[in-house]
Order: structure tokens, then C-alpha cells, then sequence
């Protein structure tokens, strides 16, 4: 099943979200013909697979893109009756009044169902103010990926102006008050993740491993597609002192202090396969391997070892508080990202250093301080710690 198929899954156990064929932008009102697309794709789905391949190896953020563009299909398709490269900038301003109100609400919103189930709908409910924010910037990066590709003449959502940046303030507001663990939360993971069975080698290896994953999250608050993508040889020495040397987004290479705790979680799994400590300069190994120490994983496994950890955490959890338990079963690899800044600023690390650890875009507040003395940055990143760290042989 190719991915252009994959994408709409619904639609082949559901008639009611089925494509018609007039509809699937082959001849759209919007489409450039006048040359050739840099994309191998005749009509809308193929050209939306395009642009959703590239977020492969990136599972949460393919899972949101997916999620929105299929919304976006469907609504243009069932309800306006058009193609998404028919869709001129009046049909996003009505599908936004769509998003806070999808009717009728028994076609459109339903429970948690899989996306393969004839019980299956796009939505749970009416979208709030944030949730449109984060629909409409996903949407407008897919319009503009697909003019750029040369697939359509032009962006509906790019004249959109006002309402979308109130919008995109109140999305940006409740990122930083809910995607987060609290220190309490994180500590009760902490301690799940190292109660976690070892009766077996198997067992064993899928906690040490486990372990390791949530440290380096944690502690150095990377992407999941940059420690899916890391080399055990990316860590180096400089001046005395351990760094990692992440390829972050755009290519751009930088490098972040590795403290004592980092180290320490490095070399238990390194220990664990019976390898020297530390990595060779240059050492090709895969940062995060499979269960046998062989090969590296994907980022989408790093993605669901956090989300069956943490949801297997909240499940016992929730015997004594049900409240932290909702939050914790929502956590993912970026919300481990969010904690690790989040838990670094309550431990008063400068904000000058939280920026260059996070690798952000935006430094405009900060830009002056992008020359701060290494030491000091390292001195500072050793008050963010895990809170326990176990010995080798618990």
C-alpha cells in the first residue's frame, strides 16, 4: 500500500469518507500545468503524500501533518464538494468555522477508535483557539511546500492575516503551560522506568535501554529524529570536557555540554554490551540499538517505547492520582524536550543557556550572549540532573 493510500486509510473501511474521483485534484482550479513539478505526483493525495514523506523519520510530527491534511481532505471533499487544489482563500476561512464547530457533529466527531475502524472520525470534538493555530500553520506549510514543488499556482492560506497570529499566540501560550511533566511526575517515572522487570536478558536489555532513552530526553532535550540519527562517535572531548554533537534541523551542526549524569547514562549502556565506557572519536555505532546491541532504531521506536513507557507508568499512576496520571498518559518524546528546558529554567540555568542548549530558531532576545564561555555553559548544565542516579548493578 503506498503512502498516498496509507494517508487516507479511512476511506477503504469507511464509505462515508471515500474520495470521489472528480475530487482528487487530477485537473484543480489551482494546479500549475505551465511546467514541470518537481514532484511525481498527478493529483492531490499523491502530492500531500509528497510533502508528508518528508516528514518520515519525524513520527509525531508526521502523525500531526497527517492528521490535518486528512481533516482538510475530507472537509473539502465531503462537505465543500471541491478539490484541495480548488480551494481558494474564502473555503479556509469557512473550514476554520468548520474547526470550531464540525457539523453535523455525529458524521464528524466521535471517541478514540483506530484510523482503520469503520468507527473512526476525524474529530473528537470542536477545535479551540490553539488547536486552529496549530491546523491552520500545519495547512499553510503544506500549501506552501506544494507551490514551491511547482504542484499548485499559489497559497490560499498565505494571505491570511490578524485572526492567525492571535491564533498562533494562544496555540504557543498553552504549549508552555501543558506540554510538560512536572518534577513530581518525572520523578515518579523515573523510579517506574528503573523498577522495570530484568528477570531476563531480554527484560533486561529492553529496561536498560529504556533507561538510557528517558536519560538522554531528559538530560539533553534533543529531538527525536536527532538521537534517532546519532552516532555513539557524535559525543566528544573537548578541552577536558564531553560534548554532543547534534545535526539538528536544516543540516546545521551544534554542539551541547554533556554532563556528569549524560556521561553516566552513556557509559551504563555502553557497559551493559560489554563496550569500553566512552566512544571512540568517530565511532559509527547507532546511539540508540536494538535489543541485541546490533543495529540503530528508528526514530518512530524511540517515539512508542516513551509512549508505552509513559502509558504503562500512568496505568499505575492512577491508582493514587488520577489527575497527574491524565497528564502523564499524554506524554510524548517532544513533551520530554518541553520538561527538560522547562525543569533547567526552574533550576535557575540562564536563559542564554537554555537557548543554545534547545538549539531554537528564534534568538533575538539572546543573540548577544551566543558567545558565552564554554565552561561556564557546562558549569551551568551540571545543576540539571536526573534525581537519582542508579548504580550498576540495580
Amino acid at each position: 500500500m503506498g503512502l498516498s493510500q496509507r494517508f487516507l486509510a479511512p476511506a477503504s473501511h469507511n464509505p462515508t469518507w471515500a474520495i470521489p474521483a472528480e475530487l482528487d485534484g487530477r485537473n484543480g482550479g489551482n494546479r500549475t500545468f505551465a511546467c514541470q513539478p518537481l514532484i511525481g505526483a498527478t493529483n492531490d493525495l499523491e502530492a500531500i503524500a509528497c510533502w508528508l514523506a518528508e516528514f518520515a523519520n519525524t513520527p509525531t510530527t508526521f502523525r500531526n501533518y497527517r492528521k490535518e491534511a486528512e481533516r482538510l481532505v475530507l472537509w473539502a471533499t465531503q462537505e465543500r464538494g471541491v478539490a484541495v487544489s480548488d480551494l481558494s482563500r474564502e473555503d479556509l476561512r469557512a473550514y476554520q468555522a468548520f474547526l470550531a464547530d464540525p457539523q453535523p457533529r455525529e458524521v464528524w466527531c466521535g471517541g478514540r477508535a483506530p484510523r482503520t475502524s469503520p468507527a473512526w472520525r476525524p474529530f473528537r470534538g470542536p477545535l479551540g483557539p490553539s488547536s486552529q493555530a496549530q491546523a491552520l500553520t500545519i495547512l499553510n506549510a503544506m500549501f506552501a511546500y506544494l507551490v514551491s514543488a511547482g504542484y499548485l499556482a499559489g497559497n490560499p492560506l498565505a494571505l491570511a492575516r490578524g485572526d492567525t497570529a492571535k491564533l498562533r499566540q494562544a496555540k504557543a501560550t498553552r504549549a508552555t503551560v501543558e506540554r510538560f511533566l512536572e518534577h513530581e511526575i518525572w520523578a515518579y517515572l523515573l523510579e517506574f522506568i528503573l523498577a522495570l522487570p530484568r528477570e531476563t536478558p531480554t527484560q533486561r536489555a529492553r529496561a536498560e535501554r529504556t533507561l538510557y532513552v528517558f536519560s538522554l530526553l531528559y538530560l539533553m532535550g534533543p529531538r527525536v529524529s536527532e538521537l534517532a540519527n546519532g552516532r555513539m562517535g557524535d559525543f566528544e572531548l573537548r578541552r577536558g570536557k564531553w560534548w554532543w554533537r547534534i545535526k539538528g534541523k536544516g543540516g546545521k551542526t551544534e554542539r551541547v555540554p554533556a554532563n556528569s549524569d549524560v556521561l553516566a547514562a552513556l557509559s551504563r549502556y555502553r557497559r551493559f554490551y560489554h563496550w569500553p565506557a566512552m566512544p571512540e572519536p568517530h565511532e559509527d555505532r547507532a546511539l540508540v540499538l536494538d535489543l541485541r546491541g546490533q543495529a540503530g532504531i528508528s526514530a518512530d521506536m524511540i517515539y512508542r517505547i516513551v509512549r508505552d513507557t509513559c502509558r504503562r507508568a500512568a496505568a499505575v499512576l492512577a491508582r493514587c492520582n488520577a489527575a497527574q496520571a491524565a497528564k502523564l498518559r499524554r506524554a510524548t518524546t517532544h513533551w520530554l524536550r518541553h520538561t527538560a528546558v522547562t525543569h533547567q529554567a526552574d533550576r535557575a540555568i540562564e536563559l542564554r543557556y537554555l537557548n543554545k542548549s534547545a538549539r531554537h530558531a528564534k534568538l533575538e532576545t539572546t543573540g548577544i550572549y551566543l558567545h558565552a564561555d564554554e565552561d561556564q555553559w557546562h558549569q551551568a548544565m551540571e545543576r540539571h540532573r536526573l534525581g537519582r542516579m542508579p548504580s550498576e548493578g540495580s
